[in-house]
């Protein structure tokens, strides 16, 4: 007698779980490597990683995966797309179907070349040395082409990538809501530029002493709903969360004592992916219903607990008072309205992970352009510090005067992360649109805000997003919670009515 749906379903479950303990392992391994491992590992470092990604990459594609698969597939698990069996089976036949494309090799070569590519790039960003760094990455581009021919596409090789990050999606529909988004955005930028009014950005560049930054940035994660207990906040170059486990969610940040954004809202940014990966389902764990969604998805909740949240007058009118204790020297004689507008300063700035929230998607443009044309062969990694520096000054009007700050500044393409990009900005359309719906159903969420409640809005988000794993696709999903597609349209609302007051714009 042939074993019966529910038993087919656990053995595939049994086997799903048992890979992810062994990529959780991995995430340990990389975290290690980004934080306290010595410089001296990092070779060997690169071999664990990539053995363990082997046998992942394995179990993966095991034959076993596709026969249960093709058993479920017309049972009565797979009825319902959004129940958590029907997910299950849906998302892991999509994986499934991507990961048989891929050549074992390539998967191991593309891990060891990630691994290698972060080393040198924290040195080469560190010595301004692009030169150091170009040979991997005109590597990591070979095999992110082999990848994307592997796995196939209809119209263009970066949807192959795209997909990875967000599934479903293509390059078309991106440019887009980028050239919409980009369509309104440009006047309102311009229109900031020209108003004569001017924040005290002096304010954020005062001696803010990073012992204090530290006991501080810790205090406010904790209060938005970062659980300590089940996590921790570290220091790396460039700023990340990662889940390991059911329990266990670590982010990082980075320090400047003469900028108070830098920790800030760095760790306010992380912070909001943490709430998330916190949020999801333990029992779930390396299930799809305990998976997130998208990276844009992801993104959405960090920038809404990044800007939507911290970057508002409520908030800092619940929390300037603390701020200033914990920085008397520098905020003692500053009223919160000034702070507020400083926070919320717009101008053209070199560093994506530190612009203001009007023109930060014009970075992202600037690197979703790049990385298409560096996949097609257009664009010669050779060129990319002059051709990130040409597009710069065309599209934000200044100009690196070094590769550490301009095409080292990310840490991205040098990690494999090549289709990466482009999930920010639709982050940011999601948070706003999620944000509105939040409003409507909650009400205003400012009087919380100002007496430093923020459960209210994590709760609303914990059962309206996190808890829901991939049981629906990103644009169902935003349907469902919102009642529309993804647009720009809740993004430019969010970014007038804030912006409209602080510069006396029309």
């Amino acid at each position: 007698m042939p074993d019966s749906p529910e038993k087919i379903y656990q053995q595939l479950c049994d086997h799903v779980r048992q890979t992810a303990m062994i990529l959780s392992i991995q995430h340990v391994l990389a975290w290690d490597e980004r934080t306290t491992m010595p410089p001296a590992a990092g070779q060997y470092r690169a071999e664990q990683i990539t053995y363990l990604a082997g046998i992942v990459h394995e179990r993966q594609t095991d034959p076993r995966v596709g026969e249960w698969l093709d058993a479920l597939a017309d049972s009565p698990l797979a009825t319902d797309p959004h129940s958590d069996t029907g997910a299950t089976i849906r998302t892991l036949r999509r994986r499934y179907d991507r990961k048989v494309k891929l050549p074992q090799t390539l998967v191991e070569e593309l891990t060891r070349t990630a691994v290698l590519g972060q080393q040198v790039w924290a040195t080469a960003r560190k010595n301004n040395d692009f030169a150091a760094l170009c040979p991997l990455l005109e590597k990591t581009f070979e095999l992110k082409r082999q990848e994307a021919e592997a796995v196939g596409y209809d119209e263009h090789p970066y949807d192959a990538l795209l997909d990875d990050y967000e599934p479903a999606e293509t390059t078309a529909n991106v440019a887009r809501l980028l050239a919409s988004l980009r369509h309104r955005l440009v006047p309102l930028v311009e229109a900031v530029a020209q108003s004569r009014r001017r924040p005290p950005v002096d304010v954020l560049h005062r001696h803010y002493p990073i012992a204090s930054q530290e006991a501080f940035v810790n205090k406010i994660a904790e209060r938005i709903g970062f659980d300590f207990q089940s996590g921790r906040l570290a220091v790396s170059q460039h700023p990340f969360c990662m889940r390991m486990g059911p329990s266990d969610t670590r982010m990082t940040t980075r320090y400047d004592e003469k900028h108070f954004n830098s920790a800030f809202f760095g760790t306010l940014h992380e912070a909001g992916h943490a709430i998330y990966d916190q949020g999801r389902r333990a029992d779930q764990f390396g299930l799809p219903p305990g998976e997130y969604i998208s990276l844009g998805i992801h993104e959405s909740q960090s920038r809404m607990w990044e800007n939507l949240v911290g970057r508002s007058l409520a908030f800092w009118e619940g929390i300037f008072p603390e701020a200033q204790e914990a920085f008397p020297e520098a905020l003692g004689d500053v009223a919160v309205d000034d702070f507020y507008f400083a926070v919320n300063d717009v101008r053209p700035s070199l560093i994506r992970v530190e612009a203001d929230e009007a023109t930060y998607n014009l970075h992202i443009l600037v690197r979703f352009e790049l990385e298409q044309a560096l996949i097609d062969g257009e664009l010669a990694v050779n060129d990319l510090p002059v051709a990130w520096n040409d597009k710069y000054e065309a599209y934000l009007g200044i100009r690196p005067d070094d590769d550490t700050h301009g095409v080292l500044q990310d840490i991205h393409w040098s990690a494999g992360l090549v289709g990466y990009f482009p999930t920010y900005t639709l982050g940011n359309m999601y948070a706003s649109q999620f944000y509105a719906a939040a409003r409507d159903e909650l009400g205003d969420l400012a009087p919380a805000f100002r007496s430093g409640k923020f459960a209210p809005l994590r709760a609303w988000l914990r059962e309206k997003i996190h808890v829901r794993g991939k049981t629906f696709t990103a644009a169902e999903l935003v349907r469902d919670v919102t009642g529309r597609d993804l647009s720009e349209e809740a993004l430019m609302h969010h970014l007038h009515d804030k912006l409209a007051p602080l510069y006396g714009l029309e």
